[in-house]
């Protein structure tokens, strides 16, 4: 059993509204110079949920189930800051009484578009509406596992963290992946000041690339190992280091995107080992349907 910090995790409110999806240009080039109009990121995506394949679809950064956002950057940086991927999240307000105090689950966080993504079941997705208000019990950033001071915590819920059930050998923690990706294709959100929110992206221009990972059967949900990438303090190289994520937005035409990865644990000394489960994914850990 890991010893651990969970009682002394602050758990609060957050909150914010079903987002709208959102459009900077009419069109959208792909890496290969072909002009798309299908859609992207926002709104309530009804047919993709947790669990299905990330690649495929006709659509670019697709989210799965209900994205929610605040219109003011100081409340959405707390959102998106202080929930964590397994939360409990409840729709407070909707014109739609049937769904009233209905329960989700915080699935991903999306950076740059800053959107916090929620499962839902589907005769609620069916019910909810753009504007709906979302609240959040977050719980998770601070988790700390005290034999294991070379590790860092980020956007996971404890729950969540107790149900994948790591384990500790020897000074080293062993976490259940469903593939390793090398760090010559993570892209899109290196840099990034901290990795306590948002995610970061497998490119996915080489096919070959795509077939030798494997990345073509990953699912949305997927607990995947980034090899040698530290994200102690923001995202980047770093030989010997290790970060473990979770799979949260689909793949993307634009050059230098692909599926979202959200980090949940990193260690700059190496100290995560990745044991390979085709099964680890958060559907199945949170049951969702």
């Amino acid at each position: 059993m890991l010893k651990t910090n969970i009682d002394k995790i602050i758990k609060i409110s957050v909150i914010g509204k079903v987002a709208s999806p959102t459009r900077r240009q009419n069109v959208r080039l792909t890496h290969q110079g072909e002009a798309t109009v299908f859609p992207g990121t926002g709104g309530i995506t009804y047919n993709v949920k947790v669990g299905d394949p990330v690649f495929g679809w006709a659509g670019d950064h697709i989210e799965p189930g209900v994205s929610v956002k605040n219109k003011d950057d100081i409340e959405n940086r707390a959102l998106n800051v202080y929930t964590c991927i397994g939360n409990t999240a409840y729709i407070v307000k909707s014109d739609n009484k049937e769904i009233q105090d209905k329960t989700g689950v915080v699935t991903g966080k999306h950076g740059g578009i800053e959107h916090v993504l929620v499962w839902f079941p589907k005769t609620v997705i069916e019910k909810l509406t753009i504007g709906d208000k979302i609240q959040v019990r977050a719980q998770g950033q601070g988790l700390q596992v005290f034999d294991l001071p070379d590790v860092k915590f980020f956007n996971i819920d404890p729950n969540l963290f107790l149900k994948i059930n790591p384990k500790n050998k020897n000074g080293v923690i062993e976490f259940p992946v469903t593939r390793i990706i090398p760090p010559t294709i993570m892209g899109s959100g290196l840099g990034s000041e901290t990795a306590a929110s948002g995610d970061y992206d497998i490119t996915t221009q080489d096919p070959d690339m795509i077939k030798q990972c494997g990345l073509d059967k990953m699912r949305f949900g997927d607990i995947v190992y980034l090899e040698n990438t530290d994200n102690t303090f923001g995202r980047c190289y770093k030989k010997g280091a290790g970060t473990v994520g979770i799979v949260v937005h689909a793949d993307c035409v634009i050059a230098g995107h692909g599926p979202g990865v959200t980090t949940i644990a990193t260690s700059v000394k190496g100290k995560i080992k990745p044991v390979i489960n085709k099964k680890a994914n958060i559907a199945d850990y949170l049951q969702l349907k």
